[in-house]
């Protein structure tokens, strides 16, 4: 099937537009909350001043010449942008390397004292322990011996609508949390997701237990799943994770998180690892599960991968020959969140009605997007959806996170 032509890209240079508000209005804000997160020093402050007035008004300025990772950004466009406009260049392209900056100015990279310290890590942990999380995870309680099909459903659900938990997107928009329940999905291939995947094995035993995370026999096949935001989000996802393997709906999960702190709450691996640690440290159904993962990652069967193409300011289209090889290898791959799913169909603005199997026809296997909706690309929606959520709310239901959807591509 050949891949759909792509509109032009997303700039963030169209007056009123929400991308133009992501880097005029939300970026200096969330420079603002990191500066007030930390007791950086004096050239730290000097940095994320100049990283400020960058994005008010000045232009990309290229990395330092000794920067790790310097000829990196130069194959992935650096040098194209470099004295543009911040808002001239393509957005996804601009908020990338906006956190890649802003990772520079407090001395993430090194070396020094500050290396490795990661800037957003204070609100995620705040979120992780927030008396929510907890609640939510002893709603697993009542998952306790329900069919496995009414399992599937609502942990699917809760890493679907999971990503509403997405730290910068309430750093622009301060209703989010108390806004009503979501009215629902705009399209959904749930059934087709799990028909990718083998049959629920019933017999396999409690998804509480502290055995191996792929029970007592062995599931076939590989499920890449990428994540996106850590805290409240993340936690879903490693219980979808820990049923698949439970059930055997796979032999191996791969989680893909992001090589370094990057969008404010994308997960990393450490993120990972403190999620897993809050789950095993939980009551109840929620200590088992996070027990299983724990033994999920020592034996092998939940496996975490960083690769550096995970924080690229490029599509998936142009993922390189080794991310390809694994995606092309596995039974399915699960991509989460807004931002993913902008990288997976494109970050254009698409006819809403364009065929969601169209637009990903070059990826390398199976791929299914679990995405709340907080920006303005959309693809797979039949006309009708389209004209009832426009009748009812203009385009706001575009950027929202009110809306989500579920999307499968065979």
């Amino acid at each position: 099937m050949p891949h759909a032509a792509a509109p032009p890209v997303i700039l963030g240079n169209e007056p009123g537009s929400f991308p133009r508000s992501v880097l005029a209005e939300r970026h200096p804000a969330i420079i603002r909350q990191v500066r007030e997160a930390f007791p950086y020093g004096p050239d730290h402050h000097r940095g994320l001043d100049a990283l400020l007035a960058a994005c008010a008004d000045g232009v990309i300025d290229p990395l330092p010449a000794d920067a790790h990772d310097r000829d990196r950004w130069r194959v992935w466009g650096l040098d194209a942008h470099t004295g543009s406009s911040w808002f001239d260049v393509p957005w996804l392209w601009s908020e990338s390397y906006f956190y890649r900056r802003l990772l520079e100015a407090v001395g993430y990279f090194g070396p020094g004292p500050w290396q490795g310290i990661d800037p957003f890590r204070p609100f995620k942990l705040a979120e992780l322990e927030a008396p929510e999380t907890d609640e939510e995870l002893a709603a697993l309680d009542a998952l306790e011996g329900r069919p496995v099909e009414e399992q599937d459903r609502a942990l699917l659900h809760g890493s679907l609508w999971g990503n509403r938990a997405d730290l910068g997107f309430r750093l622009s928009d301060a209703g989010a949390e108390q806004r009503a329940a979501v009215p629902g999905l705009v399209a959904d291939d749930s059934e087709r997701l799990w028909e990718l995947l083998p049959q629920a094995d019933a017999d396999s035993g409690s998804d509480t237990g502290s055995g191996s995370g792929s029970g007592t026999g062995t599931g076939t096949g590989t499920v890449c799943l990428v994540a996106d935001n850590a805290g409240r989000e993340l936690v879903p996802d490693l219980l979808l994770a820990a049923h698949l393997l439970a059930h055997r709906r796979c032999g191996r999960v791969v989680l893909h998180v992001k090589p370094y702190p990057y969008y404010v709450s994308d997960a990393t691996t450490a993120d990972v690892v403190d999620a897993v640690r809050k789950l095993s440290g939980a009551r109840g159904a929620a200590g088992g599960r996070g027990r299983r993962l724990w033994q999920a990652m020592a034996d092998g069967t939940l496996t975490v991968r960083a690769h550096p193409f995970s924080a690229a300011p490029l599509p998936y289209e142009r993922m390189p020959d080794d991310l390809r090889a694994e995606f092309a290898s596995a039974t399915l791959t699960i991509v989460k969140g807004d931002l993913n799913y902008r990288r997976l169909v494109g970050d254009s603005r698409w006819a809403p009605t364009t065929a969601f199997a169209d637009v990903t026809a070059y990826f390398p296997g199976p791929v299914a997007a679990l995405r709340t909706l907080k920006s303005d690309v959309i693809t797979g929606l039949d006309a009708g959806t389209e004209a009832a959520l426009v009748a009812a709310e203009g385009q706001r239901w575009r950027t929202g996170g009110t809306h989500a959807l579920i999307q499968v591509r065979e």
